[in-house]
């Protein structure tokens, strides 16, 4: 009977990282992926927010870094990290809204 406890106990332990796995590190892991292909797909004239909440034009793209326009004049060198999504062209957003 021991042994079938302790059986019992590994599977049990392996059916929760399962859980874990399949509903918190998978779904993070495409997540990742995801905002990773945003990244290196950042051009030119795209409208950003950072993960600070600075909204800007991208400029310039380098390696590890854009340059944003931030306001008339003013602009900000930032590490592509940094950008937490792409804002969506406001002319659509007020198309689909009609």
């Amino acid at each position: 009977m021991p042994q079938a406890m302790m059986y019992n106990q590994v599977f049990m332990l392996l059916m929760i990282f399962g859980i874990f796995y399949f509903l918190i590190i998978r779904p993070q892991k495409a997540k990742e992926k995801e905002h990773q292909k945003m990244l290196d797909n950042l051009a030119k004239n795209d409208e950003v927010v950072t993960s600070a909440g600075i909204h800007g034009t991208i400029v310039n793209v380098k390696d590890k870094s854009v340059i944003m326009r931030i306001d008339d004049n003013v602009k900000m060198e930032v590490e592509k990290s940094s950008v937490a999504y792409i804002q969506k062209p406001q002319g659509e957003a007020k198309a689909g809204d009609k």
